[in-house]
């Protein structure tokens, strides 16, 4: 199979119209029939169940999709890094998520700038879920990942840092005196709705309330009485007094973790990572805010 082949077939299995597909390209429907069909033949599968008005992706089509994503989104990463492997300042891209793990993030940087042979770390501060989508494609070369809210299949890592959760109220809330609550009490009991997280970050525990992009979004939500969330435990850091907080002890631990992918050769990489472990062996495993 050709990249022009797969990009072909995930624009017309995204936007389920030929048609639509083919405006997305920039090119003519006929040519874009053509090739979906060329690419079943050789594949010796159906891929795509059409009818005068739908077009609907059969089993085979939904693998293809997730494959094909999966492999342009390398090609992509590979381009990106050659590029930026040939230009004339060497660096290192660190992607991270805004306003967690600072404390590790701000001696990181701070203990690796002193390494010898050290290169420039440009840093990505994002929204959740988009520090694994960077590392993923290519945007960065390093990142650092929060288990179980990023998924880190098929990257090499190293855990930092795990810590606990707890729910974060509005001063005042009926709950606000409790030791601790279960998973189920939040959801029950308190009587606010969980956030709705971006789609790329499915780690979140998701609710019907407000969708959120970011920590700063989220919590003036719940000062304002209109949701609540479970987070990890070092964010009560950044709360004022206008907020209440107790311990979820059966909602999942989160680990903070570094990773990159696991066909990397860069000695920056490789340093970076080699500074993050021994910090956390400094720490005993208690460095940074997730």
């Amino acid at each position: 199979m050709e990249t022009r082949e797969l990009r072909y077939f995930v624009a017309v299995a995204e936007e389920l119209h030929f048609g639509r597909a083919a405006q997305r390209l920039a090119m003519a429907q006929p040519p874009l029939s053509r090739a979906i069909q060329q690419l079943e033949r050789r594949l010796g599968v159906v891929l795509l169940h059409r009818t005068p008005r739908a077009v609907a992706l059969t089993e085979a089509g939904s693998v293809l999709l997730r494959e094909a994503r999966t492999a342009l989104d390398a090609v992509e990463a590979a381009e990106r890094r050659t590029r930026r492997a040939a230009g004339d300042q060497p660096g290192v891209v660190l992607a991270a998520k805004a306003g967690a793990s600072r404390e590790l993030l701000s001696k990181l940087l701070a203990a690796y700038a002193a390494e010898p042979g050290a290169v420039a770390v440009e840093v990505m501060l994002c929204g959740p879920g988009e520090p694994e989508f960077l590392l993923r494609t290519g945007r960065a070369d390093v990142a650092l990942l929060h288990r179980p809210y990023d998924t880190t299949a098929g990257f090499d890592t190293e855990d930092l840092h795990s810590e606990q959760q707890v729910v974060v109220l509005p001063k005042g809330h009926p709950l606000a005196n409790r030791a601790r609550l279960s998973f189920e009490e939040v959801r029950t009991e308190a009587g606010l709705p969980l956030p709705r997280w971006p789609g790329r970050d499915g780690g979140h525990p998701d609710g019907a309330g407000p969708q959120v992009r970011d920590h700063t979004q989220l919590f003036q939500l719940i000062a304002l009485g209109l949701a609540c969330a479970v987070v990890p435990e070092s964010l009560r850091e950044q709360l004022r007094d206008d907020y209440a907080v107790v311990p979820v002890p059966d909602a999942p631990a989160v680990t903070t973790v570094v990773a990159w992918p696991p066909h990397s050769r860069s000695r920056a990489v490789a340093d970076l990572v080699r500074t993050a472990t021994r910090l956390q062996l400094r720490a005993g495993g208690q460095t940074g805010n997730t």
